[in-house]
């Protein structure tokens, strides 16, 4: 773990905050991608976060001691209502964007009682159809991946 300290125009501290990044100062991030029946569950960033707009699997920042595979369980059933199963790890991407430098262990999952109905803004779409949303480019990889083989 590390301490992220912001200071005042005095150079005294501000305030402390913790939070969960590797020693490179890269944000770690678990992605699940849920596959059920040909249909992948994905949803629509909000505009006024960053990459606002764009389309995503469900995923999130690891916590301290978490495992990729457990936090991709916990971010599925928090943002999508959805219990999953984890399957497999698809792959690791290391990614600089503008706001941060992030690390996503994109893993593969299947729910864990068929499909269900996600909370909004999460949709199950099909494998064909996901060609046609604008994903964030750390996802490239993987969806060119999930094209080939899933």
């Amino acid at each position: 773990m590390a301490l992220k300290e912001n200071r005042r125009q005095d150079g005294l501290p501000a305030r402390s905050e913790f939070f969960w990044k590797s020693s490179s100062m890269t944000t770690r991030i678990a992605v699940a991608v849920i596959h059920y029946d040909g249909k992948f569950l994905i949803g629509r960033r909000p505009p006024d976060a960053p990459l606002g707009g764009l389309w995503e699997f469900p995923g999130g920042k690891l916590k301290q001691g978490e495992s990729p595979m457990q936090a991709a369980v916990r971010e599925a059933r928090e943002e999508t209502g959805i219990a999953v199963v984890p399957c497999y790890l698809y792959q690791i991407v290391h990614h600089q964007y503008d706001h941060d430098q992030v690390e996503l262990h994109f893993m593969a999952c299947r729910p864990a009682d068929g499909a269900g109905t996600p909370k909004a803004p999460f949709l199950w779409v099909p494998r064909a159809d996901l060609i046609k949303y604008r994903f964030p480019e750390a996802n490239a990889a993987v969806l060119r991946t999930i094209m080939r083989y899933a």
